[in-house]
């Protein structure tokens, strides 16, 4: 019997009020969901302080005395504070409550020896505690308290006495209940272990038993940080070990088309009508490319580079080796007009070649859809471009042999699969993304890609000059974008909101554009945001990228994938309400054409320490990986962007991507030990793990459903 999957309201202290409760805001109902449920904090409650020894700036720590007396204030209609005067023979301090009345005085007596435990303020010159924990010295045995745990609990769960505290005594009994027990997780009273001694041991890492007992009740921080280590190690190690095993298990399962030469097409853009010398990135990844494609395996390749780092060049020359091969490609991008802009620029790129690329999105309709279906059956298109369209049943390839993805968060792995079933061999698939993502971050959510990098902008591009504005100084920035649109330039405007919300008082964009519109009277406006119509929205972006409009006011629906190299001013007002990655990738909307770029951040003047640290980061670096490695550290991978739309929201119970980086790397070295060793998960030596990862899929993600 599997004791840890026995339901919690068989536990004491529980109840159905609580195991509601539990259920409902925090998602446990099982025994192991709860010893999963770890401490956000430890306070050191192994020292008891005399009052004379308090001082304003100390944190949570305790004192031992009796209640001299009890003294009420009046606070409004029914509303009263309690004040218990409370002495330790050193000096007096006030234990204060702000409700429950008669719990206080059923609670705690006169004279009886008390240890209080909470965060020491100054009131009335005199210290006092607010909402106290108290316990009598009694039944509190101070050798054993150790470091005290706080638990992550809701408002819900607060008003229904569900407190940190109730939580650690459910959790220590569920742990004492453990202790006398025996199933098929537990042997004698103790967990099983789920890392077997080969990992383990070379690792120094403590036992899982060791780990869940002293992460709930470390008494020395030394236990607290190995039981830290350990499961934090277990937690990564199974999630690489998963993703792993799916990749190698992919690579077993599909060949990929061979594309064995690099033939005339290719050698002709080459060395024809390429517009510029290769960067050395672009060069090595070109290489990384041509070598997956040759193997025979189905290539699955992350790229990765900054806006206007030339993806989309390395992306057509990898189409053209397909062709090369006799094989058609497509590129699928996630809206219509950054699609069209894509097909804009392959045309571009190709000049007088004779090779068909079309366009395929919601807006090719009637004949002319239906000529494009045919010539992607009849193989006489060779490249086409479009939005989630491609995927549609209706459209058939003669001979699909490369997908290029870009920005691949916006599309869900099961739109992405549908591109596989379009051809007899799965085509081999490139995905491409602006948005950088730091290397352990990319081992986790990309662990079944492989990774290549562009990381240098092609020659001529300057860099991006990025300053940082407060909002009173309208005047200065008016006449800054009025002298770049006089010169012929094009300037972004962005808002955080649409329409005026009444808990943030944000800038509204519809007010916004019409002072725009009063400062800027002899200029032409573009709006954009997202509550337009899609017709509408593209109709507005069509004048800004036409050059008919020089000013877009917009709010983020422009992030991703507008290119006019005419626009160099990027306007981010209200810069402190947006993060680093979604900066960084609005001010990547400029710096593509030859003129000096600039983007604007404008914020007031109250900004938190993290913001102040935010926009130093902008002005500082335009390098994409920097600063997804510093968002990564301020904002965790919960937030980041293509995270969550990946469907990879992130269930860690303890491990943190960002700050966890060499753990992400150990676990994912010893996970790929495994693999190599033992590619077919059948090795008796290895059966432990395979069993455990079998255990985790069930209740957890599935973390490798990403290819």
């Amino acid at each position: 019997m599997n004791l840890l999957d026995q339901n919690i309201k068989y536990l004491p202290g529980m109840g159905p009020r609580r195991t509601e409760l539990l259920n409902k805001e925090l998602g446990i109902s099982t025994w192991g969901e709860l010893l999963e449920h770890y401490p956000y904090k430890y306070v050191d409650r192994s020292r008891i302080y005399t009052i004379n020894e308090l001082q304003a700036d100390m944190p949570f720590v305790q004192i031992k005395g009796r209640i001299l007396s009890f003294e009420e204030f009046a606070m409004g209609p029914r509303k009263k504070r309690i004040v218990a005067h409370f002495s330790d023979g050193h000096g007096v301090v006030d234990l204060v409550w702000f409700n429950g009345t008669k719990y206080v005085y059923q609670q705690y007596k006169e004279g009886v020896e008390y240890i209080v435990f909470g965060k020491p303020g100054i009131f009335n010159g005199r210290f006092q505690f607010t909402h106290p924990d108290i316990d009598k010295a009694s039944e509190l045995v101070l050798s054993e308290m150790g470091m005290q745990p706080y638990y992550m609990t809701t408002e819900k769960m607060k008003n229904g006495g569900l407190q940190s505290r109730a939580l650690e005594k459910i959790i220590k009994t569920l742990l004492e209940k453990l202790r006398q027990s025996n199933g098929s997780d537990v042997e004698n009273g103790v967990l099983k272990e789920t890392l077997p001694p080969y990992i383990k041991n070379p690792l120094h890492l403590c036992s899982r038993d060791e780990a869940i007992r002293w992460i709930h009740y470390p008494k020395t921080p030394e236990e607290m940080q190995r039981s830290r280590v350990r499961l934090k190690f277990e937690e990564l190690f199974y999630v690489q070990l998963n993703i792993l095993r799916y990749a190698s298990d992919q690579r077993r399962k599909y060949r990929g088309n061979v594309f064995a030469q690099v033939g005339p097409i290719f050698n002709t853009f080459f060395h024809d009508h390429l517009p510029f010398e290769l960067t050395g990135a672009q060069k090595r990844v070109m290489r990384e490319i041509r070598a997956d494609m040759r193997t025979g395996r189905q290539m699955n390749r992350l790229l990765q580079g900054d806006v206007g780092s030339g993806k989309t060049l390395v992306a057509l020359m990898s189409m053209l080796i397909a062709l090369d091969n006799g094989y058609q490609a497509c590129m699928m991008a996630p809206t219509e007009i950054l699609a069209e802009q894509h097909l804009q620029t392959i045309r571009d790129f190709l000049g007088d070649m004779p090779i068909r690329v079309e366009l395929l999105t919601g807006i090719v309709k009637g004949k002319r859809r239906q000529e494009i279906l045919r010539g992607l059956l009849d193989g006489t298109i060779h490249i086409v471009v479009g939005t989630h369209a491609l995927i549609e049943e209706t459209v058939q390839f003669k001979r699909l042999g490369l997908a290029v993805i870009d920005e691949q968060h916006r599309f869900g792995v099961a739109q992405r699969a549908k591109l596989w079933a379009k051809s007899e061999n799965p085509p081999h698939v490139l995905v491409m993304t602006a948005t950088p993502i730091p290397r352990t971050l990319a081992m986790t959510i990309y662990g079944d890609l492989d990774v290549s990098v562009i990381d240098e902008l092609p020659p001529g591009r300057k860099p991006i000059q990025t300053i940082h504005k407060f909002d009173t100084q309208t005047t200065s920035l008016y006449h800054g974008i009025r002298q770049q649109i006089e010169q012929g330039r094009q300037v972004y405007v962005v808002f955080p909101l649409i329409k005026e919300s009444e808990k943030m008082d944000l800038q509204n964009l519809e007010e916004g554009f019409v002072r725009l519109q009063e400062a800027f009277p002899d200029f032409r406006l573009s709006k954009v945001h997202g509550k337009m119509k899609a017709t509408e929205k593209e109709a507005e972006m069509a004048r800004f990228v036409s050059g008919e409009t020089q000013m877009l006011v917009a709010t983020t629906v422009i992030e991703v994938g507008v290119n006019v190299p005419n626009a160099s001013v990027m306007v981010i007002l209200e810069a402190q309400r947006f993060g680093l990655s979604q900066l960084h990738q609005l001010r990547g909307r400029v710096g593509r054409g030859a003129d000096q770029s600039y983007c604007i951040l404008v914020t007031n003047y109250q900004l938190s320490n993290e913001t102040r640290k935010r926009i130093d980061i902008m002005c500082d670096t335009n390098d994409g990986f920097e600063i997804a490695e510093a968002d990564l550290k301020l904002r965790g991978p919960g937030d980041l962007e293509g995270t969550q739309q990946s469907g990879m929201a992130f269930d860690l119970k303890i491990a943190d991507i960002a700050r966890d980086g060499q753990l992400v790397q150990m676990a994912r070295d010893e996970a790929q030990k495994i693999i190599d060793d033992d590619p077919t998960c059948t090795s008796p030596q290895h059966q432990m793990l395979w069993n455990r990862l079998r255990e985790l899929r069930k209740t957890n993600i599935n973390w490798a459903a990403i290819s």
